[in-house]
């Protein structure tokens, strides 16, 4: 299936806020919107997007249901989501991958949303963005939210760099996939299983304990996904210690399973569970630089003309 980039966002554009997840937070809803529509954007959702069942932000019905009309409504350019948490694996057999690719709209998210992510490049042929969501209300970093929108609206260059540390292995170019380690994970052996042929593979999770994270790379390693890739960058582990056992850290497993591999390694890239969430289009082109310790986007993510 031909990778399609979704239509920009134009000057004065609808956002559809969804939550396909945990339930949201009213306060850093408001709050989200506030800085959406202080940054010149019309901002619309359902009046149950607070629903609340448990642990999801109502049932599977209401969450695919709200967002698949915020897919065809022909008013909303983009769709971010309010937050991450659990339920984007419950979400995805009751979505229509067709009109999801007709419609071709941005769809913005990170943590839980990466279901929906890899769901979309692989089920529906469309590029999405992970970045930032709601969940911080005005807490956020202002320039990743400028960063974002200025991706939404085909306004940022057409090469950007994420900088973190230099991990060794050179320089080459693929197209960016992953996202939240888990859920990367999970998505084995699924219809949207990730692809990693030729890719750039970008993780960061949070509160995964070494030992888990451990686990999760093994996981991918033991299902061929990592043999077939070009390049690794690693965003933010956060919560990701274990206080029984202090030694090796999160990042030492990191390092540890893939080093080994001799590709290109960029690490403590800024992404993930912090207020510096920068986003990158999932599915986009980009040169990953291990000695220099940056990673350099291809492309906007969007198409059309601004």
């Amino acid at each position: 299936m031909e990778l399609l980039l979704p239509h920009l966002v134009p000057p004065g554009g609808t956002i559809g806020i969804a939550a396909p997840a945990g339930p949201v937070d009213p306060e850093k809803l408001a709050a989200g919107e506030a800085l959406l529509r202080g940054a010149g954007f019309e901002v619309v959702h359902r009046e149950d997007v607070l629903a609340r069942r448990g642990y999801l932000a109502g049932d599977d019905a209401r969450r695919a249901g709200e967002l698949m009309a915020l897919v065809e409504a022909p008013d909303v350019h983009a769709i971010v989501c309010a937050r991450g948490g659990y339920g984007c694996h419950r979400l995805v057999p009751l979505l229509d991958p067709e009109r999801v690719r007709a419609a071709a709209k941005p769809l913005v998210g990170y943590s839980d949303v990466t279901t929906l992510l890899l769901w979309q490049r692989r089920c529906a042929g469309l590029v999405g963005f992970h970045g930032p969501m709601l969940e911080r209300g005005d807490d956020g970093a202002p320039a990743a939210l400028a960063d974002l929108l200025d991706r939404l609206t085909g306004k940022a260059p057409e090469r950007s760099i994420l900088r973190g540390r230099a991990g060794g292995g050179g320089r080459t170019q693929g197209r960016l996939t992953g996202g939240s380690l888990a859920n990367v994970a999970a998505s084995l052996g699924t219809p949207w299983e990730i692809e990693t042929e030729g890719a750039i593979l970008l993780i960061e999770d949070v509160g995964e304990r070494p030992y888990r994270i451990d686990r999760l790379l093994q996981q991918l390693r033991a299902a061929g996904k990592l043999d077939l890739l070009v390049g690794i960058g690693v965003g933010q582990l956060v919560a990701c210690d274990d206080p029984r056992y202090p030694s090796p850290s999160a990042l030492e497993v990191v390092e540890e399973i893939l080093r080994p591999y001799g590709l290109p390694l960029v690490l403590d890239l800024p992404f993930g569970h912090v207020a510096e969430n920068f986003a990158w289009p999932l599915g986009g082109r980009a040169e990953i630089d291990g000695d220099r310790g940056e990673v350099a986007i291809l492309e906007r993510g969007v198409r059309g003309e601004r």
